[in-house]
């Protein structure tokens, strides 16, 4: 019992040493924001936009007018440099998503991505410089079959996993990425989409696939199976280290939020001249499987 006093004045000298933090969040310059990619057998596409202030409102207006038009953009291998032309795609709900991609009217510069092809990617916009460089690596990870199977433990007996056996070259310093197409989905990367070879360099390993995801939607409707009667593709590419690191981080970053325990993550871009974001090759394999209905 005369242990009892102590502890509770221990409890308030513990809580007598709390100390209230401001953190002065200041206001960032708006800053040119770039997706960019290349893919072995495909053109070009980019993206360009302006970067929004952290609690600043998000509707698709304000998405909409962040777009960045009319901006300079060019892609060269070596040997070719080609101006990109602004192009643009209705979105599934109906607004306007503007890109830049290869100009029909100049086929003869018109790049296109090929295994172990370095590009440079260059942006004139606003008074600015942007570049970035990446290369698309040979595939070194080589998807022998893919599978399905049901899940046992699930609620729903409906659900069904998808089970990939690969093999990955000898050497260490191999990195992909992947997504899945369900049914007419777009495709959808993995919650965490991006992996190393530390583990399995140069062995053949067997693993399951989780569902892609649509990181518009909330964490909570993240569902790793797929169902009976879904038609999935598969989609795996090599990537480089910079590639890799960018959506490793980013990755980390989008789980992160709202968790105070994490630790606070530096997203690794490759553009230079101020912008956010990177430019990134894909050395890209296509599977499918049909899952049987019930």
């Amino acid at each position: 019992m005369k242990k009892f006093p102590w502890i509770f004045l221990c409890w308030i000298g513990l809580a007598s040493c709390e100390k209230d933090i401001d953190i002065d969040l200041n206001e960032r310059e708006v800053s040119l924001v770039v997706d960019a990619s290349i893919e072995n057998n495909r053109p070009p596409v980019v993206f360009l936009s302006k970067s929004l202030a952290y609690f600043s409102e998000i509707n698709p207006e304000i998405l909409a007018g962040s777009q960045v038009r009319n901006a300079e953009v060019y892609v060269s291998d070596g040997s070719r440099r080609h101006r990109l032309r602004e192009d643009s795609l209705v979105n599934l709900d109906g607004s306007r998503i503007y890109f830049y991609t290869n100009d029909p009217a100049n086929p003869s510069t018109a790049i296109i991505g090929q295994l172990k092809g370095k590009y440079d990617l260059e942006i004139l916009y606003d008074g600015g410089t942007y570049t970035a460089s990446t290369t698309i690596p040979e595939i070194t990870r080589r998807v022998d079959s893919i599978w399905w199977e049901k899940v046992e433990a699930a609620d729903d007996s409906n659900d069904v996993k998808i089970i990939v056996r690969a093999t990955d070259k000898p050497g260490f310093g191999n990195y992909i990425r992947y997504w899945t197409k369900t049914n007419e989905e777009p495709f959808f990367p993995g919650l965490n989409s991006v992996f190393d070879d530390q583990v399995i360099d140069g062995t053949t390993y067997t693993f399951p696939v989780d569902r892609g995801f649509n990181k518009n939607l909330s964490l909570e409707d993240a569902d790793p199976f797929f169902n009976r009667g879904d038609t999935v593709t598969l989609k795996v590419a090599d990537i480089d280290r910079a590639t890799y690191d960018f959506w490793r981080t980013l990755e980390f970053t989008y789980q992160s939020v709202g968790n105070p325990f994490s630790n606070p993550v530096k997203v690794l871009g490759n553009v230079s001249g101020g912008a956010l974001g990177y430019f990134g090759g894909y050395a890209a394999q296509y599977h499918s499987i049909l899952i049987p209905p019930r």
